[in-house]
């Protein structure tokens, strides 16, 4: 059977040919032998045919909007995700390929209320962060481990607090610090602190327990700790700052690979105010965003467009008064998040509040020749490993004659 044409005859009337028994039909050809015309016919034909298309397409979308697996929470009950990545979530060298220039994250669901560490698979993918995201919607405020006491009176008689970012798992490198520099401690006017986050590693988090029952210097934030949270921990840290050491005069902010000469950063605090809204440290100038998908530091033109990053100072170590922690902090939510923590922080986050940064170069946050004159010299220095620390430690206080 073929489908009906039309054609007009000499008085411009409408006749309907068909190809049916070898004869033209010029009558209204019933469909099925009921009489219906032929245009209702290919209607019927098109809605059936488009209610034929349309069944998958209902059946898709009932799927999608059905109850589907979801991320699991996070300790305070929002659930944000974050790719299980490097799971040491200090800050990395960039010498090889761009110097050091960090800053965070994609994050992952908090598995459980548990002590921070590293994400060790299994962890459901969330949000495609490269496409945008604000850090207010990853960031869950609050810490599980919050330890007041580290900065008494809110920090009134503070000259210097030390946030030392670790990995839950880090524990040696942890007590490698509390045992050498990390002993000014002691001191009334210093407090030091380790920055954590949440781990699902049951073994970790009761050797967590055991360690913040005898130490006490533990504060652990809502999110999962991993490489592409750097940023969230970070912010983290920022609001305990805010919260509960506001008073401090200064703080520095590094991680558990780093040897830091408190002395000679003391003697770098006493020639600088609190009162200056800016922050010190090792300042890298100009560096543009790496826009290729296989480098571990792609930044997409989604989550940061400009061609270049304001200037900020590298990760490893820099240094700020405790009273901008509060603006930092609320200003941080606001932006799109990524994981470089120092270009976000102390470069975009800062330049938008009109922070200075200050380039010091007694940071020198890099690794050295460990000479006691190189350890005697300069404030920090990157790429420690725990053993090394008390080597260093030992080497700060040999007397060697030292070029100045």
């Amino acid at each position: 059977m073929k489908l009906p044409y039309k054609k007009l005859d000499s008085k411009g009337d409408e006749s309907k040919y068909y190809y049916l028994t070898g004869r033209v039909e010029t009558e209204s050809w019933g469909l099925l032998g009921m009489g219906v015309p032929w245009v209702a016919q290919v209607r019927c034909l098109h809605l059936a045919v488009f209610a034929l298309a349309t069944v998958p397409i209902l059946l898709c979308f009932s799927y999608l909007n059905g109850a589907q697996p979801h991320t699991t929470a996070s300790p305070g009950g929002r659930s944000f995700e974050v790719r299980a990545g490097a799971a040491n979530a200090t800050q990395p060298e960039r010498e090889a390929a761009r110097a050091d220039a960090g800053t965070s994250e994609a994050p992952l669901s908090a598995p459980a209320p548990s002590q921070s560490g590293n994400v060790t698979g299994g962890v459901p993918q969330g949000p495609d962060l490269t496409k945008g995201v604000a850090a207010e919607i990853i960031y869950e405020a609050g810490h599980m481990d919050v330890n007041s006491q580290i900065c008494p009176d809110l920090g009134r008689n503070l000259r210097l607090l030390i946030a030392i970012t670790s990995a839950p798992s880090h524990e040696t490198a942890r007590l490698a610090v509390r045992e050498t520099w990390g002993h000014f401690a002691i001191r009334k006017d210093i407090a030091i602190a380790f920055m954590l986050g949440a781990t699902s590693n049951q073994t970790v988090n009761k050797n967590l327990e055991q360690e913040q029952g005898i130490f006490g210097d533990i504060i652990q934030g809502k999110f999962v700790d991993t490489y592409d949270n750097l940023t969230l921990k970070t912010i983290s840290m920022l609001e305990w700052v805010d919260r509960f050491c506001p008073k401090a005069q200064f703080v520095l902010k590094t991680d558990d690979d780093m040897f830091i000469n408190v002395s000679r950063l003391l003697a770098f605090i006493a020639k600088h105010k609190p009162e200056q809204r800016a922050i010190y440290g090792r300042l890298a100038r100009k560096w543009k965003p790496i826009r290729s998908k296989k480098s571990k530091y792609y930044i997409s033109p989604q989550q940061y467009k400009p061609a270049v990053f304001p200037d900020f100072t590298t990760g490893p170590a820099y240094l700020f008064p405790a009273k901008i922690s509060k603006d930092l902090y609320v200003a941080a939510l606001n932006y799109t998040y990524f994981k470089l923590e120092d270009v976000f922080v102390t470069g975009i986050v800062a330049n938008g509040l009109n922070i200075k940064r200050v380039h010091a170069p007694e940071f020198l946050n890099k690794r050295v020749s460990f000479t006691p004159c190189n350890i005697q010299k300069e404030i920090s220095i990157h790429m420690v490993k725990s053993a090394e620390q008390y080597d260093l430690w030992k080497k700060l206080h040999d007397v060697a004659k030292c070029k100045k």
